[in-house]
């Protein structure tokens, strides 16, 4: 679910003194997004865009399984289908959030 490799190279490149900041901005950002998906439905370029930007996201900080879920709905989109389970990709966001908060201070105590 998490990519914990890729988080651990954003966090060295970025340095661990303004991780928390980047990895919140990164949540708000996302949550920001995923409530605009169901307004989106009718538009499949903003539909496109906004899964664009979550899959780039979420790679970003390791939401591996968000990262695919996007992706696949990316190209949903993109044959013309943006008919898509927006409920199942916010649990998919909640779950690894949830992961990502539980397991990050574990793995990368100093």
């Amino acid at each position: 679910m998490i990519d914990w490799t890729r988080v651990a190279e954003l966090r060295d490149e970025i340095g661990p003194e303004d991780f928390s900041e980047v990895a919140e901005l990164f949540l708000m950002e996302v949550e920001d997004t995923l409530s605009r998906l169901p307004s989106a439905r009718n538009d499949a370029h903003q539909m496109q865009e906004l899964m664009h930007f979550l899959k780039g996201s979420a790679l970003n900080l390791g939401f591996a399984n968000l990262a695919e879920t996007c992706s696949a709905a990316e190209i949903s989109v993109t044959n013309g289908d943006c008919d898509m389970d927006v409920q199942s990709m916010k649990q998919i966001y909640a779950q690894s959030r949830q992961l990502f908060e539980t397991e990050f201070a574990q793995r990368f105590a100093s």
